[in-house]
């Protein structure tokens, strides 16, 4: 009997026994859905926000002023570094050779009151300096207006985009900020935009943000100083090193630090969305496995027991197909393919299942991709023969090793 046979008799094993066989498909597919749906919605959640940050240069690095304390250690008093001045900012962002969006930024205050006509918020709106890539570098849209012109950037022009929530707050529902008024710190600001709601929980609360052109930031700090942060966003990943060498070569140029000296500027890899997001998957993947290898453990011990009955019920037909000649090893054969027949029918069903599942939960999140994850379907369907093989084997080797005129007399 040959491999072709021995699956057509697993067929028809599993059609003269359709009840038990469906039963035990079941099982299989229940284990193969929870595995394939929980890794599909997954693979949805990761696509959508991979496809969301293509565009933002997730990979980013920060340059700061390297702050310290001044306090004496080992008695040996530490060096105070001058901060990075807005200068030295600009010469940066026009000295980088390497391919990526610069932003520049700078906090004001975060205690402003902003005024428009008789409306006026609580003394608690952050107020940011910033050039024209601020907005890329963080994700941030524009929901009424526009952005910053390069030309208002360089100018200084009295402009100003206004987070949603600030928005609301002196406009209402009704009324269209754009190309009105705001005041602060007594100078008039047109406004040119309104942010798209971002959260309370997202960073600096930028629905409850003003951001101006990062001169005139420079100059409401009326000689002060501000603290500037330079984020340097790439699209390639693999080249951060490169892009964090090379932009720790042109900030030592133009601090003037001194060959064998330590940086005056701190300059570290942000943590990006990307690398959390994967943390977190890799979490849910692995539960996922868990939830999917119980179950198909289960479903294996359900498998082992029906093979081992369905054994007994043929100990003749195993009688008669040794005494026409069917060694051992082919009475093996045909029962572990019989086992394998069953899990790929039910894992063939979970498959399906878990596609469609997975892709339903990604669609009431709000995520719009269909994602079919092929690599899954593979690891499915491998998982499937596995647990076919261990499940069918021992009963497969009983089967074999029954004595022909034993099983003959066996009724």
């Amino acid at each position: 009997m040959d491999l072709v046979e021995n699956v057509k008799e697993g067929l028809r094993s599993v059609k003269a026994n359709m009840l038990r066989s469906v039963l035990t498909a079941c099982i299989i597919a229940i284990g193969i859905t929870s595995l394939v749906g929980i890794l599909t919605a997954i693979d949805g959640i990761e696509y959508s926000v991979s496809e969301s940050l293509s565009s933002l240069g997730a990979n980013t690095f920060d340059i700061t002023s390297k702050f310290n304390r001044g306090a004496a250690r080992d008695g040996v008093k530490e060096k105070v570094y001058p901060p990075i001045l807005l200068n030295e900012a600009q010469e940066f962002i026009k000295e980088y050779s390497v391919d990526a969006i610069i932003s520049l930024s700078a906090s004001v205050t975060i205690l402003a009151e902003i005024k428009h006509g008789s409306e006026k918020t609580n003394p608690n709106v952050n107020v940011r300096g910033v050039n024209e890539d601020y907005m890329a570098i963080k994700g941030l849209n524009i929901d009424n207006g526009r952005n910053f012109s390069r030309f208002e950037i360089q100018y200084g022009s009295k402009a100003a985009i206004l987070g949603y929530k600030l928005a609301k707050t002196l406009y209402g529902d009704k009324k269209n900020p754009i190309n009105t008024e705001v005041s602060f710190k007594g100078t008039q600001f047109k406004v040119i935009g309104v942010m798209k709601e971002k959260g309370e929980i997202s960073e600096n609360n930028f629905d409850n943000m003003m951001l101006i052109p990062i001169i005139v930031a420079n100059q409401l700090a009326a000689g002060q100083g501000l603290n500037y942060r330079l984020t340097v966003g790439i699209q390639n990943p693999d080249a951060m090193d490169y892009a964090m060498g090379e932009a720790t070569g042109v900030m030592r140029k133009i601090r003037r630090d001194e060959v064998g000296k330590e940086n005056s500027f701190d300059i570290e890899k942000s943590e990006s969305l990307a690398q959390e997001l994967e943390s977190i998957t890799n979490g849910l993947r692995f539960g996922g496995f868990g939830v999917g290898f119980i179950t198909l453990l289960g479903a294996s011990i359900a498998l082992m027991n029906i093979m081992l009955v369905s054994v007994t019920e043929r100990t003749r037909e195993v009688g008669v197909r040794k005494a026409l000649g069917a060694t051992p090893k082919r009475i093996r054969q045909q029962f572990v393919i019989e086992a394998i027949v069953v899990c790929v029918l039910g894992g063939l069903a979970g498959i399906l299942l878990g596609i469609l599942i997975g892709n339903l939960i990604s669609k009431a999140i709000g995520i719009d991709a269909f994602v079919v994850p092929w690599l899954w379907m593979m690891v499915g369907l491998g998982v499937c023969i596995f647990v076919g093989l261990i499940s069918g084997w021992y009963p497969a080797s009983k089967a074999s090793r029954l004595d022909p005129i034993e099983s003959l007399r066996f009724e």
